[in-house]
């Protein structure tokens, strides 16, 4: 290593607990569209998209030209103080964009964790009830409601005892691994029976695609029995969509591929195109249930995250993101189909949705030898799944034909490298 990464990580070490923990042991430097280059000058062409917050790339030209004309403004007011004008044209873009049934409204906060939070105090507020139903394997946040929401104990929760109540997980259906759609709602109606009646759930939470949890889609037959099933009882459906959101599935949402309408649906990662801001929008009804004060957050709607989350939509619709998000996907997929067939015992699953693309592979060393690899040879990619045995791809939406083809090399020479 680098004597000026070695001293870092000496810095670091000694100034930073160890329960951040930090994937490299290389520094950026600066960064542009799909590149980062660190403190020695070396070029990675970056895979993760800073865990799905990139989908506009680094330093998007608009973006930066947005947050600069709001910087010579104004950087904070709390807008439930002093309120300001892009706020409300972002909930009014949002409103119009999002697959929710009927009128729909949208309030602004800084993380996914704050996002889910407040949909949970929405529903709660709405239907008077408590109980809260998530997935195994799904990942929802670290504050102490979203830790209790997440279906892994480790990392997440497992240092930190006990967990707030009133959460319960069931089964996602997950076919390729034995949970069908009937046994994972034969699970949600085991919770009813008994741990917490459904008369007292308020809401149950699902990703349509899983992050952490290794990029499971949903299957639509789920979604319209679990709608059925939460009409019967009078419980709302929200769709997580903190990772799955703007464009990165092929669609704005994930949830516009089904029929099957959530009645609140949270965002964050790349609704800021880098900035921190996240939201919930939902239902008109649903959303108007806390009264004023419940809801907000000093930073919450940031005007300079603002104005970056404006452009994020601007380039998302301008450069046709979501049909981009299909054309790479499909050839990312391709290409691990054909390694697939040509590698034994090496892939056993790939999942994708647009560029929301994992391949799972048959043990986690596996998968840490790809990663190693690809890192050493300037290509940086993420694992994530239940065993850590998946490896994830969120590179930015705007990375240019030849780089990706680039980085499809690097991962082709990591696979061919596999005992």
């Amino acid at each position: 290593m680098d004597s000026k990464h070695s001293a870092l990580n000496a810095r670091k070490q000694q100034a930073t607990p160890k329960g951040v923990g930090v994937m490299c042991q290389w520094y950026a430097e600066k960064a542009e569209n799909a590149t980062i280059w660190d403190a020695e000058g070396n070029k990675f062409i970056d895979f993760a998209g800073g865990i799905a917050v990139l989908n506009t790339g680094h330093r998007h030209p608009k973006i930066i030209a947005a947050v600069t004309e709001q910087l010579t403004k104004f950087t904070h007011t709390a807008y439930q103080v002093v309120p300001y004008e892009s706020y409300v044209a972002l909930a009014e873009r949002i409103n119009e964009r999002a697959p929710i049934a009927g009128p729909a409204k949208t309030t602004f906060f800084s993380t996914g964790a704050e996002a889910v939070e407040n949909a949970v105090k929405i529903a709660r507020a709405y239907t008077g009830r408590h109980g809260i139903i998530t997935f195994g394997n799904g990942f929802h946040g670290r504050s102490f409601m979203t830790m209790a929401m997440t279906g892994k104990t480790a990392p997440y929760k497992r240092d930190f005892g006990v967990m707030p109540a009133g959460v319960f997980h069931a089964r996602y259906p997950v076919p390729s691994k034995g949970i069908s759609v009937d046994d994972a709602i034969e699970s949600i109606e085991n919770i009813f029976a008994e741990d917490v009646a459904a008369h007292d759930v308020a809401a149950i939470v699902l990703e349509p695609v899983q992050g952490e949890g290794g990029f499971n889609v949903v299957p639509a037959e789920f979604l319209k029995r679990l709608r059925e099933l939460c009409d019967q009882h009078g419980i709302l459906i929200v769709a997580d969509e903190v990772q799955s959101g703007f464009a990165r599935t092929g669609q704005l949402f994930a949830m516009n591929y089904y029929e099957t309408k959530a009645d609140l649906i949270t965002m964050a990662k790349s609704l800021g195109g880098g900035f921190p801001i996240s939201g919930v929008v939902g239902r008109a009804e649903v959303m108007d249930a806390p009264n004023p004060g419940g809801l907000g957050g000093t930073y919450a709607g940031n005007p300079v995250a603002v104005a970056a989350a404006h452009a994020v939509i601007d380039v998302i619709e301008g450069e046709k993101l979501c049909d981009r998000a299909n054309i790479l996907g499909a050839e990312l997929v391709s290409v691990l189909e054909h390694i697939q067939q040509k590698t034994v015992n090496v892939i056993t699953d790939i999942r994708a949705l647009g560029s929301m693309v994992a391949v799972e592979f048959n043990t986690a060393e596996q998968a840490k030898a790809v990663q190693n690899y690809a890192m050493q040879n300037g290509l940086l990619i993420l694992t994530c799944g239940k065993y850590g045995n998946v490896i994830r791809f969120l590179y930015p939406l705007t990375i240019p034909v030849e780089q990706f083809r680039e980085g499809l090399d690097i991962l082709k020479q990591g696979f061919a490298k596999l005992p």
